[in-house]
């Protein structure tokens, strides 16, 4: 058990001198081929603002993970001045809430941070849960306006700070003269529909015969092999390129030769994968899940369709690709839009929520 729940070091005098410690639990696993979580982007910016931040929930096997969690809340959280609860609809809903029954036990603030898209379904399905996890909370942050609407109906009270990005390290291209080359970035996973992606596809070469998908993520629930099984079944293997999961550099550097995002979830709330699509200018076409309709405007820097209609979005594509002026003008829009979920203005949310001016003196020893 040493190696799971590994003993807390005493910190060198004065090393951490007046800043504020934060325990951040969430799942942090991207060193075992998973998809980076928010966890890892944010708490390495507010470690840069100057935060000292530690980490629960970096073990692989799940249910471990899980007792990981429980056991650096109860010894770590007592020594720092929050805890951020990464917060999502399903499984993982259950162990922000045991987390949050501990961080109540040992009388430390904890924040609920809301990303799952399907969470208001949750607010309905767990009332008692859900009453006593965000109900108790120090804040709940909204990362959209979406979850802040839906959760300030069902009568909890939420601060909005939306999911961050870097927006210099996404070079903007103007598609001004877009061919039909299409990206998807996410986890083949069924609420993420990748298959709509292959239907899309296989109705636009019917016009477009030179059309191409690149599919970009690792498996999450063995949707992959079954992606696989069904553009073979439909006979456009050959024009659908597949990398598992790549680090942002080389999904950035590889969207440079595709000009439309096309987002196929069904159950969603504000994707970074969107966000970082719109900065990088590419042309985004997604259905209207969850918290979607708050992130894009339809035909100002983006365009949406229903949820498995793919015939929609196709046919959507086609008119871009034959409306130069909207695609400049969605391209621009895009890039424009996202300018708020810059780090720069998203950390003074952060550093209010935070009180940074109060100087955390426990020490972790």
């Amino acid at each position: 058990m040493a190696s799971l729940f590994p003993e807390v070091k005493k910190t060198a005098p004065g090393l951490i001198s007046g800043k504020t410690k934060i325990l951040y639990v969430g799942n942090k696993i991207s060193i075992h081929g998973y998809t980076p979580c928010v966890i890892e982007t944010l708490g390495r910016r507010l470690e840069e603002a100057g935060y000292e931040v530690y980490y629960a929930g970096t073990v692989k096997n799940q249910a471990l993970r899980s007792l990981e969690m429980l056991w650096k809340t109860l010894v770590i959280g007592r020594k720092v001045k929050y805890i951020l609860i990464d917060t999502y609809s399903t499984v993982a809903f259950w162990y922000a809430y045991l987390t949050g029954l501990v961080a109540r036990l040992i009388k430390t603030k904890y924040i609920p941070i809301l990303h799952g898209g399907n969470l208001p379904s949750r607010l309905m399905e767990s009332k008692r849960a859900c009453n006593t996890l965000f109900g108790n909370s120090y804040a709940n942050v909204a990362v959209s306006g979406y979850l802040s609407h839906e959760f300030e109906k069902a009568g909890y009270k939420t601060v909005i700070i939306p999911n961050s990005i870097v927006i210099s390290k996404y070079p903007f291209k103007l598609r001004e003269h877009p061919c039909p080359k299409l990206l998807w970035v996410r986890s083949f996973h069924r609420q993420y529909n990748p298959e709509m992606a292959a239907d899309v596809l296989k109705e636009l070469l019917k016009t477009y015969p030179d059309a191409e998908l690149c599919m970009v993520g690792p498996d999450k629930d063995g949707s992959l092999g079954e992606f696989k099984n069904y553009i073979n079944l439909l006979g456009i293997g050959d024009k659908v390129k597949i990398t598992g999961l790549l680090k942002k550099e080389e999904w950035i550097k590889l969207s440079e030769n595709y000009d439309f995002f096309i987002n196929t979830t069904n159950v969603d709330n504000t994707p970074i994968s969107v966000i970082e699509a719109m900065a990088l200018g590419m042309i985004v076409i997604s259905t209207d899940a969850g918290g979607l309709k708050y992130l894009l405007s339809a035909d100002n820097n983006s365009i949406m369709v229903s949820c498995g209609d793919a015939i929609a979005m196709s046919k959507a594509i086609s008119a871009a690709m034959n409306d130069q002026s909207l695609c400049k003008k969605m391209s621009l829009n895009a890039r424009y839009s996202v300018m708020n979920f810059d780090w720069s203005r998203v950390k003074n949310k952060w550093v209010g929520l935070l009180l940074a001016d109060i100087p955390e003196t426990k020490s972790l020893d």
